[in-house]
């Protein structure tokens, strides 16, 4: 049986399409999302949206988990800070990506594969513009290698 070629198992950068796992906030970041999407407004095809219940609740194990499960890059999306509905979930998530920053770092994988961003309910045009930034950033970084 003949091994399969190195090409398929790791893609040639041109062709790479980084998945990227965005973690977002139910009140106000959700709310950019919806409306982008309504509004029919592009970003890449590659994002994985998961809608938590505030951004604070996302811990260091899930953002590890992620990436050791095969996401190329994650998002935090938060809300703006002095409009959280649950006081200081954005300023907590601010420092546990601050941490794991330091981690993968410890690690030999980019920090550049882990951000945070916070976003108002109407900024549609920005959450499509982060997205496109963050994948743009993680497929020159090219796949994490396992």
């Amino acid at each position: 049986m003949n091994p399969e070629p190195v090409n398929r198992i790791y893609p040639m950068a041109d062709n790479f399409e980084p998945l990227i796992l965005v973690f977002c906030c139910k009140y106000c970041p959700s709310c950019s999302v919806d409306l982008a999407r309504s509004a029919k407004l592009q970003y890449p095809h590659s994002i994985k949206i998961i809608k938590v219940s505030c951004i604070g609740a996302v811990g260091t194990i899930h953002i590890l988990k992620a990436l050791e499960n095969g996401a190329d890059g994650v998002c935090l999306m938060g809300c703006l800070e002095e409009n959280c509905e649950y006081s200081t979930g954005s300023l907590r998530a601010r420092k546990r990506v601050q941490y794991v920053k330091k981690l993968l770092g410890k690690l030999s994988i980019e920090q550049e594969r882990l951000e945070m961003y916070n976003l108002a309910a109407a900024e549609a045009h920005r959450f499509c513009e982060l997205v496109r930034e963050i994948t743009e950033t993680v497929r020159t970084l090219g796949p994490i290698p396992r």
